[in-house]
């Protein structure tokens, strides 16, 4: 301060205090000093504007003046020892957990094995804010979600904003959180020991009930499986680390140049296992890692699905039969996941082994045959026709990387270009609902197609149009290998046409019909004309031949 109102004897109340005129110096006191190169700070030893302090000792000696002068009559002794030290509770009681062991039924439904599921619980009780947490104890693959299942937080007791309290926590109660009722059980020493110390007395300890689920799987179920004749520790003791290795040559005639590649093949006689590798020579530019097919059991008769197969692995149970050493011959060729190998030596341990187990098979090794050579063993197979598209582009997938469109005879199809033979045809009445339907049968000569539609009929009920799209049929009884399709002179009137198992039966044609016949009469058997001819009451001598776009398809006469 700028006066000195202590000097005077005066209160320091307003209208008492007097300002120093003479007083030139306001800036305070510097309180920071470097030593060392460090910033130290400095207790001033003036107040602003140079003012003097009142030292500590006077400030101590005055409030010790003023405790004297007290009476203890009045106010009574004070003693220090009297007085205790506080402490928060968030320091008392920290890290001072209360656990409990508790558990919970899970109902299960729609399940035959169990009824209900027996969960155990952690309750974890904190002192320090009366915070509350639940934890499951995780079981590895149990497919359950387990772990924390209610986070810390002040749990609620009650609708009136209660919460629990360590007070109503006992052992063989119910606590019952956001639905779930938990049965307590136990709890831990620490616990037992604070709860008798504030004067409650705990239940007896339950023991945890068993899940019946998890019992049940424990039992062993019955095994009713016949033992298998094989005994496979006698084959791992004496066959371990026996293996049969043949030298074959692999003619890789789908790769980009057709190589000719040595391999080794390696029969595992410990587990009837193949493995194949390729021999390398010094700075051939290979593949590092020769391992051309991977240990495993080969697969070479597989059960025959009535259904497509898209799995990978084939399983134990879909194989009839494995690959054994007796189907390894030497100077024969093997067919190894449609790879061809043909073997033309082996080492003297393989040998000895056909020698001994299977001396009717002869061993005749052969040199290793040249590259060209080697083109009379190449033979491409292609896979049979799986009913997708038609068999002509599913056969170019087979032919080329790239599939290509099947080649198409373009004379033909100009030549016959808008060209259709039309029959009328009627279902069947295999079923008493189809009388009365009626279908027109076109035949496109350009591509030896057929198309079927459906006249529509009054108040029957069907709606007519589009019956059959442009398609190839095969006729019944033809193989998927060489299917034989329909053509013109299969279609005699009252002939039976077998579409995709419909049965139709040709009642009636267009007058173009018999005179495109009878111009290639030669191809078309004489019992088709004669049909024509009697359905269409045309003798040979009158045959005009008619418009084939201005000709419809006339139905029977009666």
């Amino acid at each position: 301060m700028s006066w000195n109102w202590n000097s005077q004897g005066l209160p320091f109340l307003p209208g008492y205090t007097f300002r120093d005129i003479t007083k030139s110096a306001f800036h305070r006191p510097q309180t920071l000093d470097f030593r060392n190169g460090y910033a130290l700070p400095r207790r001033p030893t003036a107040g602003i504007g140079q003012d003097p302090l009142l030292s500590e000792q006077l400030i101590q000696q005055e409030i010790n003046e003023l405790s004297l002068e007290t009476p203890d009559i009045t106010y009574g002794s004070f003693d220090d020892r009297l007085s205790e030290h506080f402490i928060p509770a968030h320091v008392a009681l920290d890290k001072k957990v209360l656990r409990f062991y508790a558990y919970f039924e899970e109902d299960i439904l729609h399940s035959p094995e169990e009824v209900y599921r027996v969960r155990p619980v952690v309750i974890y009780y904190y002192l320090e804010d009366d915070s509350m947490c639940i934890i499951e104890p995780v079981v590895e693959n149990s497919g359950i979600p387990q772990g924390k299942r209610i986070k810390r937080q002040h749990l609620p007791k009650n609708e009136c904003g209660e919460h629990y309290h360590w007070k109503d926590l006992n052992l063989g109660t119910d606590l019952e959180v956001y639905g779930v009722k938990y049965h307590i059980t136990q709890c831990d020493a620490f616990t037992k020991e604070f709860m008798e110390s504030e004067g409650i007395v705990l239940n007896d300890a339950e023991p945890m009930p068993e899940d019946p689920y998890t019992k049940c799987r424990e039992i062993p179920q019955p095994h009713y499986k016949t033992p298998s004749e094989f005994d496979r520790m006698h084959q791992f003791l004496t066959m371990d680390r026996k293996v049969l290795r043949f030298f074959a040559l692999w003619d890789d005639a789908d790769s980009l140049y057709g190589e000719t590649k040595l391999v080794t093949i390696h029969y595992y006689l410990v587990d009837d296992t193949v493995e194949i590798r390729e021999v390398h020579e010094p700075n051939s530019g290979r593949d590092p890692f020769p391992v051309l097919m991977r240990r495993q059991k080969l697969p070479k008769k597989i059960r025959p699905q009535a259904f497509p197969s898209c799995v990978l692995e084939v399983s134990k149970d879909e194989v009839d039969e494995y690959y054994s050493p007796k189907d390894f011959r030497v100077g024969q060729t093997v067919k190894l996941l449609s790879r061809r190998f043909l073997l033309y030596d082996c080492d003297s341990f393989t040998k000895e082994y056909f020698q001994k187990n299977h001396p009717d098979i002869e061993m005749k090794p052969t040199e290793v045959p040249k590259k060209a050579d080697m083109l009379k063993y190449r033979k491409k197979e292609v896979p049979p026709y799986n009913g997708f598209g038609s068999p002509e582009d599913s056969l170019q997938n087979c032919l080329f990387l790239i599939p290509e469109p099947p080649k198409k005879n373009v004379v033909k199809m100009l030549e016959n270009d808008h060209k259709v033979l039309r029959y009328s045809a009627r279902l069947d009445p295999q079923n008493p609902e189809n009388e009365g339907r009626r279908f027109i049968l076109s035949y496109f000569l350009s591509n030896d197609m057929i198309s079927i539609f459906e006249k529509p009929t009054r108040n029957s009920g069907i709606i007519g149009g589009k019956f059959l799209e442009k398609t190839r049929i095969p006729k019944p009884g033809s193989t998927v290998e060489n299917p034989e399709f329909y053509s013109p002179a299969d279609f005699a009137i009252g002939a039976t046409v077998e579409v995709f198992s419909h049965r139709f039966v040709l009642t009636n044609a267009d007058r173009y019909v018999l005179t495109y016949l009878e111009s290639n009469s030669s191809q078309i058997p004489s019992q088709t004309l004669d049909s024509l001819r009697q359905k269409l009451g045309v003798g040979t001598e009158n045959n005009q031949p008619g418009d084939q776009n201005g000709d419809e398809v006339a139905e029977p006469s009666s």
